[in-house]
């Protein structure tokens, strides 16, 4: 490239000899100077300015066709051009030598800036290790590795890795500190190992090549990639902890909330039942038959009480901490709808139930008693809290595939405020002083969910309420069963 841009610089000159001075020619071989300078290293530029002031006397200065010169002016100027040639050389070079810094400067800023913002959203530590190698891969020419270290302290998955990198790895690691070329620690190596994070917090380490001791802005970038990628994985380990405390602290809320519930919603049940089994136990014979038909009366109400707030809040605790899947069967709505009914009607003595339910509905994959379970709370609920008649509908929803089973009374309805907590264990709102736990809606969610539906309130038009629960309908039907 020298010799071409010179050969061209003297036939132009050759071409404008004759229309332009000594000087002007001059300039143009300092115009090949400065080009090469910033193309190309410092000793091509230097070879350039010597050929330039030799093409330039041999050509052009008198006598021409020789390396004489008959002027001593023209060896100052010879000599004048051949210093401005080497100092431009020397400011090109430089020049270039900064710009490309800044070029590769910018670049890894970025990088940095793409990195920090991905591993924002990264939410396991699989992921943080994929974008570290894509990081790594792409700032330095390589082979470059990286592991993660268990809660052990040990390097995970580096059976793939050579000895001697995984050796370096876990000296870092240990040591909490960059080992390779330019560090102190270690120059003979031909990588940097780099540290996931600071001593006391290291959770991985890296191995970068090349490794050049010269070259500081290259191990720095790499200590900056490693250092948010560290960031990122303690980011995700304190989540996980303070998860954990949350679930802790949740849990540990529950019971003291259930503790609460018993203390209260139990005390009295059992306190009426002693009562009134005392009272027949001592006082038998001095009672009316009317008073011990009542006595006995309230002894089965409050244990019938006692039974739904024990089997509610069993069931919650095991839908809500069990990891075992339900054991489902293809079951039929009519036959659990019909179960639950004849049980309701002993407290619906005025048959203000009225039911509706669709012919030919599929079969659903259910737990029949968790089902019931749920039956019987919406219904219990619509007993307890409404005069009027109750519309009990059972329908298949073809268009999205489920069962929509929906409850409706011509209750006091719920207020606004009170909405949105009404599916939580122990939130109960103000329900015309009634009793209870405010387990009942709690567990019916719970089933739901546990079945794959859903169950939602809504308030219904001109008073009341309406609670729906919608279950999954399977396309594949065993074959015979259906009702």
């Amino acid at each position: 490239m020298v010799a071409l841009l010179l050969i061209a610089s003297t036939v132009i000159g050759h071409l404008l000899d004759s229309h332009v001075t000594l000087t002007s020619l001059a300039m143009m071989y300092v115009l090949v100077v400065v080009v090469v300078a910033y193309r190309l290293g410092w000793i091509e530029s230097t070879v350039c300015a010597l050929g330039a002031v030799t093409a330039l006397n041999f050509f052009f200065v008198p006598p021409r066709w020789t390396f004489a010169v008959d002027s001593r002016e023209n060896v100052i100027a010879l000599a004048a051009m051949l210093v401005v040639a080497l100092v431009i050389s020397r400011l090109a070079n430089g020049l270039r030598r900064e710009t490309e810094s800044a070029r590769l400067n910018e670049g890894r800023a970025r990088q940095l800036q793409a990195l920090a913002t991905e591993l924002a959203n990264v939410h396991s530590p699989q992921e943080v290790l994929a974008l570290g190698h894509a990081a790594l891969a792409a700032a330095f020419a390589g082979p470059c590795a990286l592991a993660l270290a268990t809660a052990a302290g040990e390097l995970d998955h580096t059976d793939a890795m050579d000895t001697p990198v995984t050796d370096g790895m876990r000296h870092c690691m240990s040591e909490a500190a960059v080992l390779g070329p330019g560090t102190g620690r270690w120059p003979g190596l031909n990588a940097w190992y780099v540290p996931l994070g600071d001593k006391g917090q290291v959770v991985g380490a890296a191995c970068v090549q090349p490794a050049l001791a010269s070259d500081d802005s290259g191990r720095q970038h790499a200590q900056a990639l490693c250092a948010l990628l560290a960031q990122a994985l303690w980011r995700l380990r304190l989540t996980a902890s303070m998860l954990a405390a949350q679930n802790q602290a949740q849990h540990q809320q529950l019971q003291s909330t259930f503790l609460a519930a018993i203390s209260h919603d139990l005390r009295t049940p059992l306190a009426a039942i002693v009562g009134a089994a005392s009272a027949l136990q001592t006082q038998r014979d001095k009672l009316a038959d009317a008073e011990q038909d009542r006595l006995l009366g309230s002894i089965a109400a409050e244990a019938s009480y006692l039974s739904a707030v024990t089997e509610n809040t069993l069931q919650l605790v095991r839908l809500g901490n069990s990891a075992q899947a339900l054991q489902r069967d293809w079951e039929a709505m009519e036959e659990i709808v019909g179960a639950v009914l004849a049980r309701v009607r002993q407290r619906d003595p005025g048959r203000r139930i009225k039911l509706q339910m669709q012919e030919g509905l599929p079969l659903v994959r259910a737990d029949p008693v968790l089902l019931a379970q749920l039956l019987d709370n919406l219904l219990d609920n619509a007993l307890k809290y409404s005069d009027g008649t109750i519309d009990l509908s059972v329908n298949l929803n073809a268009t999205a595939a489920e069962l929509v089973l929906s409850v409706k009374d011509r209750g006091p309805g719920i207020p606004d405020a009170d909405q949105a907590a009404i599916f939580e264990p122990y939130a109960r709102g103000d329900r015309s002083g009634a009793r209870g736990a405010g387990l009942g809606l709690a567990v019916c969610r719970a089933i739901a969910q546990a079945h794959g539906g859903q169950l939602a309130f809504r308030s219904r038009k001109g008073g009341g309420s309406t609670f729906s629960l919608s279950l999954p309908v399977e396309a594949d039907q065993p074959q015979g069963e259906m009702t």
